[in-house]
């Protein structure tokens, strides 16, 4: 006998041009076949392989964009047949809470969700279980491809979904999304430990967790954990009733009535927060699907950390590729927004946060950065506006996936020379001001003591000075937690953050 992957079900999209992995359990020895024939019952696609350790995994050749296919897997004695399949681009959409965030809770989700109808836009949403048992089984069991249509979808990723509107429009290619996310993990969640133990930055999320919580027995974390669901629900509640009060009540409005949410929650061995946890539960019940791409929205968690976070994602993108088989995967991040929480210092982690993701950006092939440093909400860590991050995670999908040259990207810092007591830092592209004078820029001298600069654009460059530092040595833009921004490229997009030494 033998059982299917979840993730392969009736509307499911494959992923065209590649190699197509079929996987899931098996009697060991059991001969598996797969076969994908088109509406006219031809076949464009087959493979078989016998199982070996209680899986098994088979290869399809790559086939061409196509809709209205079957799958049929078969074994000795049972066979799946999936119906309604689309051979398209398949995207993993990954991170913590702002990739989380519900299409029902965005901007314009409920417009949408309203009337939006594309039978080419798929969803699939990996269950978010923090252990894997019986209920975690049953909730897999459960779960399917969506298919946008009036009235569903309401649960996927919001960024997910209007990047994904985007390539539909440009691309014309049938889109599937696996979402597989959870609010308030660090990126320590989404490996293994042997991935982790591969990194001093991983070992010591591994390290510092087990002396902290490795004592806490099963049964103590539960009574914690129910102890903090009723205090959770309390709030929730204290939270609807206010908002049903007034429907317009903004973030910061709540925080005064209702409390601050209560966070963080009992931490132990069934904590979905757990280094090495998630990756276990969730990602690795979708591995190794075969991908176009992944797309993550992640770093907020870790920024009490920032230092350890540029080893900690480089190691994530180097794994996620090996579990699903390639070394090649795009790979795109969103760099951090602007934030900042009501009556806090700005400690301007973040910003080590966003200068990490784009040293992985510049130091590792095949991958995007979706800059937001014009985005971002004060007091407010959740923004509601989600089509920009998504449509500017499509714009780099464009770029590095299917090499569209009149993709939009924002100017990025690319080197600088000193002359005259200023620094003149180089641009990828012209750059102008918006909505007020240049701020936030930053020169340092060689004790690295870093003083307001003022800044004269001149297209493609930026001469920057200030009297204290008459032989500058670096420089910086946007190096706080939360500010406003005024440089933008000619296209809109805002001139993204730097250091540059």
């Amino acid at each position: 006998m033998f059982k299917p992957a979840a993730i392969f079900c009736d509307h499911m999209v494959i992923t065209h041009g590649r190699e197509v992995r079929i996987f899931g359990t098996a009697d060991e020895g059991e001969t598996i076949s797969a076969r994908v024939e088109n509406s006219r019952g031809e076949c464009i696609g087959e493979g078989s392989a016998v199982s070996r350790d209680g899986r098994f995994l088979l290869c399809i050749p790559p086939m061409p964009v196509m809709t209205e296919c079957t799958l049929c897997i078969s074994g000795k004695n049972c066979k799946y047949e999936m119906s309604d399949v689309a051979i398209g681009d398949v995207f993993l959409a990954g991170g913590q809470s702002n990739m989380e965030l519900e299409l029902q809770n965005a901007d314009e989700g409920q417009e949408l969700i309203a009337k939006h109808n594309d039978p080419y836009l798929r969803f699939f949403n990996v269950p978010k279980q923090p252990v894997w048992n019986d209920a975690a089984r049953a909730a897999e069991e459960n779960c399917r491809w969506m298919t946008v249509a009036p009235g569903d979808c309401r649960d996927a990723s919001a960024v997910a979904y209007f990047c994904a509107t985007k390539l539909r429009r440009e691309q014309d290619i049938p889109i599937g999304i696996i979402d597989c996310y959870w609010g308030g993990t660090s990126a320590s969640c989404w490996m293994d430990e042997e991935a982790l133990g591969r990194t001093r930055a991983g070992q010591t999320y591994l390290n510092q967790y087990d002396a902290m919580y490795g004592h806490k027995s099963e049964a103590q974390f539960d009574a914690e954990m129910d102890e903090y669901t009723r205090t959770l629900d309390s709030y929730n509640q204290r939270v609807e009733s206010l908002k049903k009060e007034n429907p317009a009540i903004t973030p910061s409005e709540l925080n005064d009535k209702a409390g601050l949410y209560p966070w963080p929650p009992p931490a132990g061995c069934k904590s979905p927060y757990r280094p090495a946890g998630l990756v276990e539960t969730m990602l690795k019940r979708v591995v190794p699907y075969t991908l176009t791409g992944a797309m993550y929205y992640q770093g907020e968690e870790d920024s009490s950390r920032p230092s350890y976070y540029e080893e900690l994602l480089s190691s994530l993108i180097t794994r996620w590729r090996e579990l699903f088989m390639d070394e090649n995967l795009p790979f795109i991040n969103v760099q951090l927004p602007m934030w900042i929480a009501k009556g806090a210092a700005d400690d301007k982690t973040w910003p080590i946060i966003r200068q990490a993701q784009h040293r992985v950006w510049r130091n590792m092939r095949n991958t995007g950065l979706a800059v937001l440093i014009d985005c971002g909400e004060f007091d407010n860590i959740h923004p509601t506006d989600k089509r920009t991050p998504g449509e500017r995670v499509a714009e780099q999908i464009l770029r590095l996936v299917y090499s569209r040259k009149d993709a939009q990207v924002s100017p990025m810092a690319t080197g600088k020379y000193v002359k005259d007591g200023s620094m003149t830092v180089l641009l990828s592209d012209e750059v102008v001001e918006k909505n007020g004078s240049v701020n936030l820029m930053e020169i340092a001298g060689a004790d690295e003591v870093f003083y307001p600069a003022a800044c004269e654009v001149q297209g493609d460059r930026l001469v920057l000075a200030a009297s204290e530092v008459p032989l500058p040595v670096k420089a910086r833009y946007a190096w706080v937690n939360y500010g406003t921004v005024h440089l933008f490229g000619k296209n809109g997009l805002p001139l993204a953050p730097f250091l540059v030494e």
